[in-house]
């Protein structure tokens, strides 16, 4: 009787602790999301910035105005637009991948190629978050500015190119954890989903 509550009891106890973990963990991957469509719209946004940037000289030609600093903000927020859609475009299996060997691989060397491919990109992308990071605080602590008719701190501009490549690590990651788990990546199975729909 008392072995049979035991393990009623542990049994409980194991279901409350999974259910708890499942949790946590589907709690965590709606934030993963959040995060990398939020940096996708940002993105877009960026581009909306840089239209109506061009749009603004193009009637200042014609009026007689200028806009000050036109080039500058164009070229920052290019570079925004740039890092901060990586993450976004890596789980949507959008970057250009040569698929023409590895697809003919079977499942187990595929995933060998996938883990390394995933292991040195994660390096080089902690290397390079961790670069543009302290990019970012140089240009904060020795208060450097931008050359042009608005000085604009260089700090700001460049927030979103560390965020974007901090994103992008993240989101190479969380890919290399599916693989480790014996899972496929996302963009793995969107690149898939792709190829089905050019046939």
């Amino acid at each position: 009787m008392l072995g049979r509550i035991f393990k009623t009891q542990y049994f409980n106890n194991n279901t409350f602790k999974h259910l708890l973990y499942s949790k946590k963990v589907n709690t965590m991957s709606r934030i993963k999301e959040k995060l990398y469509l939020c940096s996708g719209l940002l993105s877009g946004l960026c581009i909306v910035i840089i239209t109506l940037i061009l749009l603004a000289q193009i009637v200042g030609r014609f009026f007689g105005f200028i806009v000050p600093s036109a080039e500058d903000f164009a070229g920052f927020a290019l570079a925004a637009s740039t890092f901060l859609g990586l993450a976004y475009t890596f789980r949507e299996g959008g970057h250009i991948r040569v698929t023409l060997v590895i697809q003919r691989f079977s499942p187990v060397p595929r995933k060998i190629q996938e883990g390394l491919i995933l292991s040195f990109s994660l390096a080089l992308m902690c290397y390079l978050s961790y670069a543009c990071s302290f990019m970012v605080y140089e240009s904060y602590i020795y208060d450097e500015v931008s050359y042009g008719y608005v000085p604009v701190p260089l700090w700001i501009p460049q927030v979103p190119v560390a965020v974007g490549a901090i994103a992008l690590t993240l989101a190479i990651l969380d890919a290399w954890i599916d693989v480790i788990r014996g899972k496929q990546p996302d963009y793995v199975n969107q690149e898939d989903a792709l190829s089905l729909e050019e046939i």
